[in-house]
């Protein structure tokens, strides 16, 4: 069964990211415990066909599989990637995140009981989707029998699909499709992921700021607790710029990009004034699923890791830390994997657009 996050093995493996705006691969190789780079490369929807490689809709997103093979396969030729296994990342707007107990049963019993709870959750048709699921609290053996936690994973078949043709469309063996927030948890959190954690190791929020859409994720202990998607995100910043400054999309791109929130430069007044209110609806939600973490748990967020390539924007990281009241810091995918060291500053600057692709990459060889 190819929908299965929970799983993984060793060997050389392409992790592709499809995004809206752009497409990343990341090639990757194992050799014992160590992880290599020996590849990457990235495709720009404007650059290629002017037009995006998926859209929104509702509650999933189509992909434009005629362009998004072409994209591919010019990707894969230009960088001459040998790979042929592959793990795409699914987008969390198409993935479906609910939580629940069961009563302790045991392990024979699980996947009855799960399917039979995942009605009472998931907003579609079990027909229509394809679930995945894991125990991510059960009782020590010390303890007595009590009730498991379960996190349960839905994505419309109609989505893995889409991916499926994909792949075969450029020969590639399809070895896993991935939510993106398991793929930024396992390149982004260096405790085991999916595992059961201490009480030392604190709880992480992960914000993932795309061109489209923006996703705020909760990692306690290891163990994806929340994950929030909302559509307030980059294009709403470039749009708003665009508009109140009267410049082309692309000037006002650039300028949200080198400028950002930076107070150093004769136009940081007025940029300032059209995004902040946008960036301040995006800490809203993040800070709403920080305070329900807060109340439900009673565990408090030790720092956020910003992803995505908004996270880029100069001054952000400084803005929400000052609003959040705690750390935050910018995403590095390739703080664990081997790489030659003239590469050092493209990938400190590639990192948060990277880590979706780094970490379904990783998936294959780990």
């Amino acid at each position: 069964m190819i929908w299965n996050p929970f799983k993984a093995t060793s060997q050389n493996c392409l992790g592709i990211d499809i995004g809206t705006s752009s497409i990343r691969i990341i090639e990757l190789s194992s050799s014992g415990k160590k992880k290599k780079l020996e590849n990457y490369g990235e495709l720009s929807a404007e650059v290629f066909s002017k037009k995006p490689f998926k859209v929104l809709q509702q509650n999933s997103s189509l992909l434009s599989n005629t362009d998004i093979t072409e994209a591919i396969l010019a990707i894969l030729s230009e960088t001459k990637m040998k790979t042929k296994k592959a793990v795409f990342s699914i987008s969390d707007f198409s993935s479906f995140f609910t939580w629940f107990t069961l009563p302790w049963m045991n392990k024979e019993e699980l996947p009855d009981a799960v399917r039979y709870e995942a009605r009472q959750h998931i907003p579609f048709p079990l027909s229509e989707v394809v679930l995945d699921w894991q125990i991510i609290k059960e009782p020590s053996p010390r303890q007595e029998k009590k009730n498991l936690k379960i996190l349960l994973v839905s994505v419309p078949k109609e989505v893995i699909e889409q991916y499926r043709e994909v792949a075969s469309l450029v020969h590639l063996e399809l070895f896993a499709l991935e939510a993106e927030v398991f793929g930024l948890c396992r390149a982004l959190i260096k405790d085991k992921m999916f595992s059961l954690q201490s009480e030392e190791q604190g709880t992480v929020a992960i914000v993932d700021i795309g061109s489209q859409s923006t996703t705020a994720s909760v990692i306690d202990r290891g163990v994806l607790k929340r994950s929030h998607s909302f559509d307030i995100a980059g294009n709403e910043l470039t749009h708003a710029l665009s508009k109140s400054l009267g410049l082309e999309r692309k000037k006002a791109e650039e300028i949200k990009q080198k400028y950002g929130l930076s107070q150093n430069h004769e136009f940081s007044e007025d940029i300032r004034r059209v995004m902040l209110p946008f960036i301040d609806l995006i800490l809203i939600e993040v800070e709403k699923v920080c305070q329900n973490f807060y109340k439900t748990e009673e565990r408090e967020i030790r720092k956020i890791i910003m992803a995505g390539g908004e996270a880029l924007i100069p001054g952000l990281d400084r803005y929400f830390s000052e609003y959040l009241k705690m750390p935050v810091e910018i995403a590095n995918p390739f703080s664990g994997v081997f790489y030659p060291s003239i590469l050092e500053n493209n990938l400190k600057k590639m990192g948060p657009l990277y880590a979706v692709a780094v970490g379904v990459g990783m998936r294959g060889i780990e």
